[in-house]
């Protein structure tokens, strides 16, 4: 009953298998072997942009921080969201890598930008010699709240940027999650809405650790690789991080595995839902729940070895029995039907507790879910 994170889930099998197979012979290092070209076609054409160009990091803080380098100069604003994964968690690297671009926070609901807000805030940006500039704009989708903007709502973020003449990025580490529960083509989620580059995550979807940054356009595309070089994301054995992506790709298996992360989300959050001492307090659209309850419930979940965060972090288990904490709780590829029953279970102050079945031998999903670990053809 691990709910950590999805970064915290093993790597797909068929995605290990195809960095065994890679791993025969000698190969051209830093993009130079057979994969990494196939690689990078299959991503434009997934994406229906054939003139983009394609590379691979090892993480989503290299992709998102090279991202903004590429679109942001040192003296200039990153506009995002107070919740935003660049601002919460990346440690500065934004910063950093921009040499000293600055975030520019906007508020809104369930940790998504609303259009006037974002005008706003542009708007009062740069007025004067003494401010920051205005930059570019930085989507997270899916949020950091497990919340997914439309392909209408990002549209009108970038028709916002688009009034000031900004470039903008979308975090997408959780993008599969976004395009599963919204059923749309990657390419209207994108570009076709006016994002220009991408941060395509691997990692937290199944893969070892490996996110593809998506330049929609080609003349960005030679900063980008230097950039790439200079920060040391340039990996000298890249075909194990082409292995990866291929293998990720290859029958839709980012989307399967995304699939699986987001239903047994959905079942946690209905079941969650119903219990009398449990509120939601936000929108379950991608793979993570987040809730509030009290401090006995949390104890009964950590003592039969429930494994989640506190969300903020700086809650304890120690203290009034009846004080409501809130928690984040994420599905990820590899969650089972059972471990959701077990948990639910022992919150049925009704029904007795289970007791924890034994630990699966697979981490594969089970039963009537969808198994993407067995979707052939994924080297």
């Amino acid at each position: 009953m691990n709910f950590g994170s999805d970064n915290t889930s093993a790597v797909a099998p068929r995605i290990m298998e195809a960095i065994q197979a890679a791993n025969e012979g000698h190969a051209r290092p830093y993009g130079g072997d057979a994969l990494t070209p196939v690689v990078e076609a299959r991503i434009r054409d997934i994406f229906e942009a054939p003139e983009a160009r394609v590379f691979l990091v090892t993480s989503g803080t290299a992709a998102n921080a090279l991202s903004c380098a590429l679109l942001t100069r040192p003296w200039e604003a990153i506009f995002c969201h107070r919740n935003a994964h660049i601002e919460e968690d990346e440690c500065g690297a934004p910063e950093f890598f921009t040499d000293g671009a600055k975030l520019v926070l906007v508020e809104g609901e369930d940790a998504k930008m609303e259009p006037q807000a974002l005008r706003d805030k542009i708007r009062h940006t740069g007025a004067a010699i003494h401010n920051i500039k205005r930059g570019m704009v930085s989507i997270t989708n899916a949020t950091e709240f497990g919340t997914v903007y439309t392909v209408d709502e990002v549209k009108a973020l970038c028709d916002v940027a688009r009034e000031f003449d900004l470039p903008v990025h979308m975090d997408g580490a959780r993008f599969a999650n976004a395009v599963v529960r919204l059923g749309c083509s990657p390419a209207d989620l994108t570009w076709k809405a006016g994002v220009d580059v991408l941060s395509f995550g691997g990692t937290k979807n199944g893969c070892m650790g490996v996110e593809a940054v998506v330049v929609f356009d080609p003349a960005r595309a030679q900063e980008f690789e230097i950039r790439r070089k200079r920060s040391g994301q340039l990996m000298s054995k890249h075909r194990y991080l082409a292995a990866q992506m291929m293998a990720y790709l290859y029958g839709d298996l980012w989307l399967l595995l995304a699939r699986q992360a987001n239903a047994m989300a959905r079942k946690l959050a209905d079941g969650l839902a119903s219990l009398p001492e449990v509120r939601m307090l936000h929108p379950t659209q991608a793979n993570a729940v987040f809730v509030a309850m009290p401090r006995h419930l949390h104890q009964k979940l950590h003592d039969h070895g429930a494994y989640y965060y506190f969300w903020p972090f700086d809650q304890d288990l120690e203290g009034d029995a009846e004080e409501v904490l809130s928690a984040r709780l994420v599905c990820s590829w590899s969650t089972t039907t059972p471990e959701i029953e077990t948990f639910l279970g022992l919150l049925d102050w009704v029904a007795p507790a289970r007791s924890l079945p034994e630990a699966p031998r697979s981490l594969a999903p089970q039963e009537a879910e969808p198994d993407p670990a067995q979707h052939e053809g994924s080297r």
